[in-house]
């Protein structure tokens, strides 16, 4: 069986590493890849967001399955183009995508649905954003409608900085198209939560729960990421509220979703707020989530292929997906400056040590070969996953696997799953 797995991060190396033991050992391919992905599968020069690209090379070697990891060629419609091939693909089509690409869109199927979210407004016009600023109490979440790279929510603590957000994205268009619609959104209190489900348009299995770590440095200080870790379960997420999730916001947006000719197969991830007002939906993201399916795959056992080919075929059921009751922590390392300017091109040295620790396994999120030594080439350039079983074990056996690594201005934080802790 040849699959070809889309996108080149942590995420893909994941996904390539639990391809890679399925009972029928796949051959696989990885557009583009990286140092990681290479020791699994054939890497190609051939980038992510290269629809046309990836659109020809499938012509020609007709792979039995693509999975696509990032949202950028989903929401640019290349599951659409590959299944008018003939050609099986795990990921959502271009208008189920728009559940990610677009947030007005989530907003509006989400209210139609009935599935619980914060209160919000959505402008084009920057003097009326700015009016309406006054109906919303402080701290304000301001939204661009569109991708913006993870970057595009603010967190306004005072009236001058929501007005600046505003600005920034409808006046001075720092995120392109992606801002020419803003949501300005009431601030939700509580604790986050990211809840991915397998769904083939009609049934839906929740997968492991898990929490991110957004901030850059520990105590959840600093800028946002892309995600500087990630555990699984988020103790957050009790298996009393895992019916409830399914029946007030997976199964109801992949019904609104039906109920306008738009069948969802793929990953609908929903990242959650978890408070006093109970259960309210922040976002959705149309794939698997980056780091934290480098610590969900692990906690999988038996074979995965059959439970995505059944999203594709509309056949899914519980009994595909079997979850290992150990533990997993995935802490990212990270180049020197990220998430502002970091550096390309330096050496990593210590991950056949950082392997040797039992349980634990090295995704490379942003690295390259280069005269056959890996070095780092991307802001988020390991995920340094472990299992264990409880929360303790994990979390050292992560730290002492992350501690033989070594590269120029690596960085990580050292508090991941302090929530589970603090509990």
């Amino acid at each position: 069986m040849n699959i070809l797995v889309v996108g080149g991060g942590g995420r893909e190396h994941a996904i390539a590493w639990r391809l890679a033991q399925d009972s029928c050992r796949p051959t696989l391919f990885c557009a583009p890849g990286n140092a990681g992905t290479a020791a699994l599968a054939m890497n190609l020069p051939i980038s992510a967001e290269d629809v046309p690209g990836l659109l020809a090379w499938a012509r020609e070697h007709r792979p039995d399955l693509t999975v696509v990891g990032p949202e950028v060629p989903l929401c640019l419609g290349l599951a659409d183009a590959l299944a008018a091939e003939g050609l099986r693909v795990f990921g959502p089509c271009q208008a189920a995508a728009r559940l990610e690409g677009s947030k007005l869109f989530a907003k509006e199927i989400m209210t139609a649905a009935g599935v619980p979210t914060a209160r919000s407004q959505a402008f084009d016009n920057a003097a009326a954003a700015v009016a309406a600023l006054a109906g919303f109490s402080l701290p304000v979440v301001i939204k661009a409608d569109g991708l913006a790279a993870g970057k595009g929510v603010i967190i306004a603590q005072t009236r001058d900085e929501a007005v600046a957000a505003i600005r920034s994205m409808l006046v001075d268009a720092v995120f392109g198209a992606a801002g020419a619609q803003v949501l300005i959104e009431e601030f939700l209190e509580g604790e986050e939560a990211s809840i991915l489900a397998l769904v083939d348009g009609e049934r839906a299995v929740i997968l492991p729960s898990s929490q991110d770590h957004k901030r850059v440095f520990d105590h959840d200080q600093g800028p946002n990421t892309g995600g500087m870790g990630a555990y699984s379960p988020a103790p957050v997420v009790t298996p009393e509220l895992l019916p409830v999730i399914m029946n007030t916001v997976i199964l109801p947006v992949v019904r609104e979703l039906k109920k306008r000719g738009i069948v969802y197969k793929g990953v609908l991830y929903a990242g959650l707020m978890i408070g006093s007002r109970g259960i309210n939906v922040l976002e959705f993201n149309a794939r698997f989530g980056d780091p934290e399916t480098e610590a969900l795959l692990p906690r999988l056992t038996g074979d995965l292929i059959p439970a995505l080919e059944a999203c594709i075929d509309g056949t899914l059921r519980d009994a595909l997906v079997k979850v290992r009751p150990e533990v997993a922590v995935t802490v990212i390392m990270a180049a020197g400056g990220y998430p502002g300017p970091y550096t390309k091109g330096t050496p990593i040295y210590g991950l056949a040590d950082a392997a040797k620790v039992p349980d634990s396994m090295v995704f490379h999120a942003g690295t390259a070969l280069k005269d056959g030594q890996v070095v780092a080439s991307g802001g988020r350039v390991l995920a340094v996953t472990a299992l264990g079983k409880d929360l303790e074990t994990a979390v050292a056996r992560a730290y002492r696997a992350a501690e033989k690594i070594r590269f120029e201005g690596a960085h990580y934080r050292t508090d991941i799953a302090h929530r589970a802790f603090n509990r």
